[in-house]
């Protein structure tokens, strides 16, 4: 869904920026790309890279969670089980949601598999969203995709369904309707 979001902004001819963990998609020509690895990187480019934006737009989470301790060499088999304790790593939607500024916008993506529209409407309020995309887990590496946009106040703005680029060309529309002003 990122990458046909991607495309989408540019051919709406946005000037875009992705920051991108290692995937398999091919970003268009034109765009800049500021490949990351961890959770931590992406969230120090997106602070970076958004203060100079208009606005952004999380459509893929990074890891929810990592180990405390990560071990710099092999951790040997001792036959016993293991525990691993999680912590949870930054939010970059909600970081950048609550550092914009009054020109700025930021639209999130709420992947959920139950109560998809209640818990994309609590993230939209936690985030500082200007709009949240609902979707649900049949998203994930699949060529459709079902969504709901949503505004602050829980309202369905659209529901879209197709192709990914389809879907994202209409969500691109949207933003481009409610969140981009002109300035003439």
């Amino acid at each position: 869904m990122g990458a046909a979001l991607v495309a989408a902004a540019a051919d709406r001819g946005h000037e875009v920026v992705v920051i991108s963990g290692p995937v398999s998609v091919e970003y268009p020509e034109g765009v800049e790309v500021i490949p990351v690895i961890t959770t931590e990187e992406m969230l120090r480019a997106a602070v970076d890279t958004f203060a100079s934006c208009d606005g952004a737009i999380g459509a893929a989470a990074p890891c929810d969670y990592m180990p405390r301790v990560v071990e710099t060499q092999k951790i040997a088999k001792t036959g016993r089980p293991m525990t691993i304790e999680l912590i949870e790593t930054a939010d970059v939607v909600a970081t950048l949601g609550q550092s914009k500024r009054e020109d700025q916008w930021v639209v999130g993506f709420a992947l959920e598999t139950e109560d998809q529209r209640f818990r994309a409407i609590v993230k939209l309020e936690r985030k500082l969203c200007d709009l949240m995309v609902s979707n649900g887990p049949s998203a994930i590496d699949a060529m459709n995709n079902h969504v709901e946009l949503l505004d602050p106040a829980g309202t369905v703005l659209a529901t879209l369904e197709g192709s990914k680029p389809y879907v994202a060309a209409k969500l691109l529309e949207e933003i481009d309707n409610r969140l981009i002003t002109d300035e003439a």
